[in-house]
């Protein structure tokens, strides 16, 4: 009897254990209930500028618990800060400029998905001290003061220039700066001068020099092309195991987002306090960049056809400004 009753004393204990393994630990807050996902608090990471302006009503939103998106948000001042996490999965997903996106995704063999366009062009040809430059045509023989050589800016000017008939090597002399705001004091210094600025120096430098005045807007020259592409800045980036672990919470959160993408553009004035409470920019500056910034949320088909033919054109001026090669089609999130 003795031994019966021990016999089924150590069974009892193997199907308790068992059962206790059963229970998948997630490390998720909440509990999994049949059909739903573990909710968990997304980890968000975005620059200065305005790549990260267009999401201040939800940051604003969840910090006051009104959002369904529970989000912990890291500011940085450069990409290289927030790379390193997101590929550790320290962070979920990134707003960073969109070429980072495809050399993340070539450089991680594929662990990164891009989500949605949230910045179009922000970069534009300024002139101080006349009304000489109305056209591509005009700035034939002319010096441009310019930031972001070996970069992004670069090669949109190229195919800028290219495509309107110039030559960037031999019709324009640009003169590479390190800093937008070495650019500024270039001009500040001259009676007359040509520069390519992004926003919001832009508007930085319209406060600072009386007579400047935006000549041409790469977006919109870019759009005349009609050539299937847009001039992108920036989007959303995730990691693809966060996409398919939290499916739901992920659509949620786009849909947060693009609402909040929509407030910004409407209420230029509240959203540009919000825009300074989250260290991006003053809001003096903020509420007079909006406008001019571009900030959208572009997915789904649209964003894949858009952003499909911008890395093209980075391609050919540079593969290795998309990674070396052009990203698959998993590049590009569907839901």
């Amino acid at each position: 009897m003795k031994r019966v009753l021990s016999a089924l004393l150590a069974l009892s204990l193997v199907t308790l254990l068992f059962a206790g393994c059963g229970e998948k630990d997630t490390g998720d807050k909440g509990n999994v209930s049949s059909g739903q996902e573990a909710t968990t608090t997304i980890r968000l990471g975005g620059l200065k500028g305005p790549t990260s302006m267009g999401m201040v009503k939800l940051l604003s939103d969840a910090e006051e618990k009104k959002s369904e998106s529970q989000i912990e948000f890291t500011m940085a001042g450069s990409a290289d800060e927030l790379t390193p996490k997101l590929l550790k999965g320290e962070l979920d997903i990134l707003a960073v400029p969109a070429n980072l996106g495809a050399i993340l995704y070539n450089n991680s063999e594929g662990a990164v998905e891009f989500l949605a366009i949230n910045t179009l062009g922000v970069i534009y040809i300024t002139e101080k001290g006349g009304n000489t430059v109305n056209s591509w045509a005009d700035l034939k023989g002319k010096t441009i003061y310019a930031t972001g050589k070996g970069s992004t800016p670069e090669y949109a000017l190229n195919y800028l220039l290219q495509q309107n008939g110039l030559d960037p090597a031999t019709d324009v002399t640009v003169e590479w700066k390190s800093e937008p705001t070495e650019v500024v004091a270039q001009m500040a210094t001259q009676d007359q001068a040509i520069a390519m600025l992004p926003q919001p120096f832009v508007t930085v430098a319209s406060t600072q020099i009386a007579d400047l005045r935006v000549a041409l807007d790469l977006t919109g020259e870019w759009d005349k092309l009609d050539n299937d592409s847009q001039f992108i800045t920036a989007g959303l980036i995730v990691r693809r195991e966060f996409a398919e672990k939290y499916p739901q919470q992920l659509q949620k959160f786009l849909e947060e987002y693009k609402a909040s993408t929509d407030y910004v553009n409407q209420n230029v004035e509240a959203a540009a306090q919000l825009v300074e409470k989250y260290d991006i920019v003053k809001a003096p500056i903020a509420q007079k960049a909006i406008p001019y910034c571009n900030i959208t949320y572009i997915d789904g088909s649209e964003m894949k056809t858009a952003l499909k033919g911008y890395l093209q054109v980075l391609y050919d001026q540079n593969p290795a400004s998309v990674g070396g090669k052009l990203p698959a089609d998993d590049f590009y999130y569907e839901k």
